[in-house]
């Protein structure tokens, strides 16, 4: 199932603008991946079966963090907390759920947003003492 949430998140990528063709922030030996988009982008199915609201107003933030020091570059378990706001400074405290499958390991929070609107995230990330960084980034939302 967690396949094909991701699939479903990489190919929303795919289908949006060329500028979220990698979304990524390397720091040091770790590959942080995100991406921030429409809960409608993913199957009814799949929402249900993580317990994702499905609504075109409500979007989805999927984090996980690869540890490229190590052959296969395995996920690795972090802490993980972070702020969500648009322009008016309406802040939103971003509640992550871990979520494993085998070998993989992301972190998942859902965000409310309004049509055409821009939000800024600010996600603080650690992994014990070997990772302590600030991941911030904007994506802007439509209601279709």
């Amino acid at each position: 199932m967690l396949r094909s949430l991701i699939a479903v998140m990489l190919l929303s990528l795919c289908l949006t603008s060329s500028a979220f063709a990698e979304q990524k922030q390397k720091v040091g030996n770790y590959d942080i991946h995100y991406i921030a988009l429409s809960s409608t982008f993913l199957t009814p199915s799949i929402a249900k079966s993580y317990g994702i609201k499905r609504s075109s107003y409500s979007g989805i933030l999927n984090i996980s963090v690869l540890d490229t020091s190590v052959d296969g570059n395995p996920a690795v378990p972090v802490e993980i907390t972070g702020i969500a706001n648009n322009l008016l400074d309406a802040r939103v405290e971003l509640k992550f759920r871990e979520i494993r499958e085998g070998e993989s390991i992301y972190y998942i929070a859902e965000v409310p947003y309004r049509d055409d609107q821009e939000i800024n995230f600010n996600i603080a990330v650690k992994h014990g003492s070997k990772l302590n960084t600030q991941l911030k980034f904007k994506q802007k939302f439509y209601v279709e």
